[in-house]
């Protein structure tokens, strides 16, 4: 039952004890049975003892006893022989345990679609016909070819590669998948623009779709980015495969317009689908929660990571096809769910690790150690990191150089941590990809090594060189040693940095009232913290006031109203409405805003804030909205369909326009929700009158994941799809009593004229563009005036600025269910932050020297954290808690006053002497 679960969990033996596998990899090479990947087994061998891949975490070896000689024949042992450690153990046995626990989350994942049954495909007879799984490990540096961009069958560079969408997926015949599986649009224009990269002498990719579901933040950039490069789209369902003499591909195909076309490709790249594997179907039962006839676990648009049983929560793609952004939302959310009621337990549980005491490194001459990392293919692709290695042991100071495939990899962390202690080495330069990401990991290793944790730069010679100089090896592996020279330079200079410890105010602020600030204030409150929800109007609800279903069926306006007495009625929420932000002053975990409401103006002080202050429907400018009352946005239609001021049985002619004002130059994104929306209007209509002529007129239709079936369903039931073009957009016209909607047939290449009761725009989504509460919490804006994730995979609800977290619309457009899952998710992260009594905030701030000080207020008038001040003597002090280490002062005083500890003067001056 919920808050008490019994799991028994089985652990299977390894044959390989973990404790003393140090993952050298002697067993695996001297293993004399190989046996097909799991993962890829046309393409890739393996041994019987082996790593599943090269980023395993942990990276320990295991025996596959199955193909393991020894447990076949009873002889061999070649592992055992050969295993340095004596890690190997034929003896071990399964583990069978009872955990208690109070929450369950699933999150078992998706299997590939296998796409042998497409026998039209020939993917089991062909060589040169792969999936998409199979392609990524041809250019992978761990791969059969080592990253080389090569054709199965011959190991030839393709020239042209063709990429076949919706295997798999919509598809009802030769599989029972009729659901779209969401990804499988933009990994396959990631691979083309990948593919374009690694080929020497050029390539032709050609992208054969129904339609491109680009909707997510930032996809519709990528693929006009993609188009760009030279990557063709071509609109055409493919029916069959052949193979000519010299195993090439021959595809046959009918262009949108009619036209047939014969063209070969050297390789043909399947994008399957996703799917739930049969093992995981078993484990739902056993769990006892619900399965949707897609086998996706059942869950609700207002409890998007709840499964059908109590404490039993979901994320990930088992509860539907979804990317790694949405993913690791609904990770968090699922997090938040499953602690909500454990609130009273937490920390019990858990043990802080052991810091080794840092050592003394002040006036010892540098001991430099550099680390230079190959990242698969993304550095070694490009760069020669050997070279790189040879050229790092000449340089001043450097006492220890090693090249590694994945630095980041937790074998090579634990590697460095011995390393360091071995060789005495006091200062540390990873030479890989970029901080923004990895220097938190890497000097957690330094801590656990007993080094001060800010005796490390890094050499950024993946964003800032490979993956900008793909086509010059030769200049790019130059520009790398000079960035790993400037890094020793700058690291020999280094000093111990110490940080600055605060206190945690456990309150919480939530900005936006709508539903994804609704649930997160509830969230907040239901774990323990007190809540203030700050909504600009008088009422609670924001834009779903005017919504009246979910692409589920689930109404809106009752969950609506139960959500706002849950609101009202809970005591550790402070409501404030018709309140505005004024001023923010403070940091993470003591913050310090000004509200200005009704009553006047207050101070509430908070450890953490999430914003989510929606964002609005466009007001149209084009066919006839404003000068016609039967022209309508979304909104619009909904309010009126549930008002009744618009009566579905007595309408008997309506026609959707989607993309109105979304995928043009002024705003580059699609909606998201638009088409979902169109279709699911559409049923409505038909549904109270079945003689009504609905059409909707659309450019791609997007209906991913199971909104794919509505799609299907309104098809069946006679609503009209036309497809348009962005160079002849339809035309809306008074005619008589009634409106003429005109619209170009590709097809016929003629205009179809549509008489229409009602013409419903898809209005585009748009953010508020609140620059003013973006400076005060100082978080940034995107292009488009959407909030900006510190990391779009990694940290997706989280600002650069600590404390500060973000949800719903005003991220950017997304769903009912997405909105309440990244509230929950916010609510995770904000809880890392006031869970806490106190928390160390980072060394690398700026310091004044008085005694060049003139106090001239240079420094705090420039300083956007308002963390410079005057003392009594009018010279400038810093606010250490206040200061994120911008250098703005630095660069601004003339009397070289300001410092910065980690990037001073001296460290950069020796870079740019290194440099030059």
């Amino acid at each position: 039952m919920e808050g008490d679960f019994t799991v028994k969990v089985v652990s299977h033996p390894r044959y390989v004890d973990m404790a003393k596998c140090i993952a050298c990899g002697a067993c695996s090479e001297k293993c004399p049975k190989k046996v097909p990947s799991e993962y890829n087994e046309r393409l890739d061998k393996r041994k019987a003892i082996y790593v599943r891949y090269a980023q395993a975490v942990p990276l320990k070896y295991g025996i596959d006893k199955d193909n393991c000689i020894f447990f076949a024949k009873g002889k061999c042992k070649a592992c055992e022989k050969h295993c340095p450690t004596g890690a190997v153990n034929y003896e071990d046995q399964e583990v069978r345990r009872d955990i208690k626990v109070g929450s369950i989350i699933a999150s078992a994942g998706f299997k590939p679609f296998d796409p042998s049954i497409y026998l039209q495909y020939s993917y089991s007879k062909f060589a040169n016909v792969v999936t998409a799984l199979e392609f990524e490990r041809i250019l992978a540096a761990s791969g059969p070819w080592m990253g080389h961009m090569v054709r199965p069958s011959d190991e030839k560079e393709p020239k042209k590669i063709a990429w076949l969408q919706c295997v798999g997926s919509r598809e009802v015949n030769a599989c029972d998948h009729p659901y779209c599986s969401a990804v499988c649009c933009m990994y396959a224009i990631k691979e083309a623009a990948l593919a374009k990269e690694h080929a020497h002498d050029g390539l032709d990719a050609a992208i054969f779709y129904m339609d491109m579901r680009t909707f997510g933040k930032d996809f519709e950039k990528y693929y006009e980015k993609a188009k760009g490069k030279g990557v063709r789209f071509v609109r055409s369902r493919i029916h069959t495969i052949t193979e000519v003499a010299d195993k090439s591909l021959q595809i046959e195909y009918v262009t949108e317009n009619g036209v047939a076309m014969t063209e070969e490709f050297d390789m043909v790249v399947l994008s399957h689908g996703l799917e739930i594997a049969k093992e995981t179907v078993e484990l739902a039962q056993r769990l006892g929660i619900d399965l949707m006839p897609s086998n996706f676990v059942k869950s609700g648009s207002f409890t998007p990571v709840a499964s059908s049983r109590p404490g039993v929560y979901v994320c990930g793609a088992l509860a539907g096809p979804k990317d790694i952004p949405l993913s690791v939302v609904e990770a968090s959310a699922a997090a938040c769910a499953a602690a909500g009621k454990l609130s009273g337990a937490r920390g019990t549980l858990v043990s802080e690790p052991e810091i080794p005491k840092a050592l003394d490194v002040k006036g010892d001459a540098p001991r430099v150690g550099v680390f230079v990392c190959s990242c698969g293919i993304n550095i070694a692709g490009v760069v020669d990191v050997k070279a790189v290695v040879e050229y790092a042991k000449t340089l001043p100071n450097v006492a220890y150089v090693e090249n590694n495939l994945f630095t980041c990899s937790q074998d090579t962390q634990d590697k460095m941590a011995q390393v360091i202690k071995d060789q005495g080495l006091n200062r540390i330069v990873v030479a890989a990809c970029t901080p923004r990401t990895h220097e938190p990991l890497f000097q957690e290793t330094l801590q656990s090594a007993g080094l001060n944790k800010y005796l490390f730069d890094m050499a950024n010679i993946r964003n800032q060189d490979s993956w900008v100089h793909t086509g010059e090896p030769e200049q790019a592996t130059e520009k790398a040693k000079d960035l790993v020279r400037m890094a020793v330079a700058k690291a020999s200079l280094l000093q111990p940095l110490n940080e600055v410890q605060l206190s945690v105010m456990p309150a919480a602020m939530v900005i936006g009232g709508g539903i994804s600030g609704m649930n997160a204030a509830l969230e907040l409150a239901r774990q323990g913290f007190t809540t203030h929800l700050v909504e600009r109007d008088a009422e609670l609800g924001g834009n779903a006031r005017l919504l009246r279903i979910t692409a589920k069926g689930e109404e809106v306006a009752p969950y609506l109203k139960e959500l706002t007495e849950r609101v009202k009625s809970e005591s550790n929420i402070v409501l404030h409405l018709s309140t505005a932000i004024k001023n923010v002053d403070g940091f993470v975990g003591n913050f310090k805003t000004t509200l200005a409401g009704p009553g006047g103006e207050e101070v509430v002080e908070h450890g953490a804030a999430v914003i989510a202050i929606g964002a609005a429907e466009r007001r149209p400018t084009e066919y006839l909205y404003g000068e016609d009352s039967r022209v309508k946005t979304h909104l619009e239609l909904d309010s009126g369909l549930m008002s009744g001021a618009i009566d579905p049985k007595k309408t008997n002619s309506v026609v959707f326009v989607q993309c109105v004002g979304s995928r043009e130059p002024e705003r580059p994104y699609c909606s998201k929700v638009c088409c979902t929306h169109s279709v699911e209007s559409a049923l409505h209509f038909k549904e109270h009158n079945p003689d009504c002529q609905v059409t909707v007129l659309y450019r791609d239709m997007r209906t991913f994941g199971e909104r794919e079936l509505l799609y299907k369903e309104a098809r069946s039931k006679g609503v009209l799809f036309v497809r348009y073009g962005v160079d002849h957009k339809p035309r809306v016209a008074k005619a008589g009593d009634g409106l003429t909607v005109t619209v170009r047939d590709h097809i016929l290449d003629r205009d179809l004229l549509i008489d229409a009761d009602l013409v419903v725009l898809a209005s585009a989504i748009v953010s508020h563009k609140d620059e003013s509460l973006a400076q005060m919490f100082k978080v940034p804006l995107d292009e488009d005036g959407w909030f900006l994730e510190a990391h779009q995979k990694l940290r997706p609800v989280d600002f650069a600025t600590d404390g500060v977290f973000m949800a719903g619309l005003a991220h950017y457009p997304k769903p009912i269910e997405e909105a309440v899952a990244q509230a929950q998710a916010a609510v995770s992260r904000a809880v890392t932050v006031l869970s806490r009594k106190e928390m160390w905030l980072p060394g690398t701030v700026a310091f004044i020297d008085q005694k060049k000080c003139v106090g001239c207020g240079v420094c705090w008038t420039v300083c956007p954290y308002q963390a410079i001040a005057a003392d009594d003597k009018g010279l400038a002090v810093v606010n250490e808690a206040l200061c994120k280490g911008c250098g703005t002062c630095v660069a601004s005083c003339r009397s070289g006053a300001p410092n910065l500890r980690g990037f001073t003067t001296q460290d950069v001056m020796a870079q740019i002497e290194a440099m030059l």
